[in-house]
Order: C-alpha cells, then sequence, then structure tokens
C-alpha cells in the first residue's frame, strides 16, 4: 500500500491548504471539459445523422487530416505536447466513428444511464 504523503498534515497546514486549492481548480475544469464534450458529441451526432441520411460514410479521414494539422499548430501555441493533442483527437473520432455507425445502422445512440 502506498502511503499518502498529505498524512499527517493538518487541515492549517498552507500546504495542504494550497494544494486543496489547486485540486479543487483541477476538479472545476475536469468537470468543464466533460461539459464541452458533451456539447461536442451533440454537433456530431448530428453529423452523424446528416451522413446516414444521405448514405455517406461514417469517417472522413481528408478532414481528419486537417483536424490533426490544425489541433498539433494549436497545442505548440498552447505548450501542450502535440502529439497528446492527436492522441486524444483520435479516441475522440474513434467514438465519433462508433456513434456514425451505430445511427446508420440503427438511427440512434444507445447510451448508458
Amino acid at each position: 500500500m502506498t502511503e499518502n504523503p498529505l498524512q499527517g498534515l493538518s487541515e492549517a497546514d498552507p500546504v495542504r491548504a494550497q494544494l486543496l486549492s489547486i485540486r479543487n481548480s483541477i476538479d472545476n475544469i475536469d468537470a468543464a471539459l466533460i461539459h464541452l464534450l458533451a456539447e461536442r458529441f451533440k454537433f456530431t451526432q448530428q453529423v452523424g445523422r446528416l451522413k446516414a441520411e444521405h448514405g455517406m460514410p461514417p469517417s472522413d479521414p481528408e478532414r481528419e487530416r486537417e483536424q490533426i494539422a490544425r489541433l498539433r499548430a494549436l497545442a505548440i501555441e498552447a505548450r501542450l505536447d502535440p502529439a497528446f493533442a492527436e492522441k486524444w483527437f483520435n479516441f475522440v473520432v474513434a467514438e465519433v466513428i462508433r456513434h456514425h455507425e451505430q445511427i446508420a445502422s440503427t438511427g440512434s445512440i444507445a447510451t448508458q444511464g
């Protein structure tokens, strides 16, 4: 079992207070990211329905290449590892394509509640 590095620090300890404040900020950012991803997927589902209605393929490799180049440039500008940004995008695109395939075959997305 790993030892908790915060164990033994009192609530009044300034290091613990600072750490808790930083973690609270991280938690708020995580919540915002989840909400942004949910909003993003609402739009990609609209794209999936449009593609299904018009017999278009679920993936668009040219669009994906353009987005990767754009996101890598944004990552560099933001001082974020561009390889990480590309991995994140590829993960999201894989889920989007899965949704598009599901929409094309069933007309809707099955969600877990």
